[in-house]
């Protein structure tokens, strides 16, 4: 990639995967001349890809101190955890009419792969992908992406947290039985399962902050 060739949203998707997948965790600072070397382009397009991701809740800007890795209170990724549920519920109702045979195949390709990955690391992103693919057939792009800000969000708090102590047998279970209602073209019973299957996210969470919490104290 030329340094004059890369346009801020390349920089902008690149930064947020970083950030999602914690490459660039809570509160480290983000220098633009180290992220213009890293992804092979000039300071302009880094400078407003850093504001397109304070606007999403990414980054905080300070005047004096630059752009660091914005941080999430648990109170917060609680929040988001109840707007998430509303929002992907909402989608599934949405999309589960509209479904075909190979929105459900791909899907199913996906947990396939999912049972294959012996890595938590790689799981969020699989889970993200397995739900982008059931809310696609919504026809809501502007939803869809709401729900991707939302869960990469929640993802950043939650990924190595809730998935190394919850593993993924009980979350696939969830999964296969999803495809299920919605290739049966079950749409209430669909948008049931996948609140149970978040509120379990929550719950999970809820607990190991108490732990975590509990430890701080003793």
């Amino acid at each position: 990639m030329s340094r004059a060739g890369a346009a801020p949203d390349t920089v902008r998707d690149a930064l947020r995967r970083a950030i999602r997948a914690g490459t660039f965790t809570p509160g480290q600072p983000l220098r633009q001349d180290q992220l213009a070397a890293r992804f092979g382009t000039s300071r302009i397009p880094v400078r407003e890809a850093l504001r397109q991701l304070e606007a999403e809740g990414y980054v905080t800007l300070h005047p004096n101190r630059g752009a660091i890795v914005a941080s999430l209170s648990p109170g917060e990724v609680l929040e988001l955890l109840d707007i998430r549920e509303a929002l992907e519920c909402h989608a599934l109702r949405l999309a589960v009419p509209r479904m075909g045979e190979p929105d459900l195949t791909a899907a199913e390709a996906i947990l396939d792969a999912y049972d294959a990955a012996p890595e938590p690391d790689a799981w969020g992103e699989m889970n993200w992908r397995f739900h982008r693919t059931l809310y696609a057939p919504s026809d809501r792009p502007r939803l869809i992406a709401m729900i991707e800000i939302n869960y990469g969000h929640v993802s950043r708090f939650t990924r190595a947290m809730v998935s190394r102590a919850a593993g993924k047998e009980g979350p696939q279970r969830d999964h296969r039985q999803l495809v299920a209602w919605c290739r049966a073209g079950n749409a209430g019973a669909a948008a049931a399962l996948l609140a149970r299957h978040l509120e379990q996210t929550r719950k999970s969470l809820m607990a190991l902050l108490r732990q975590r919490s509990d430890r701080a104290a003793g």
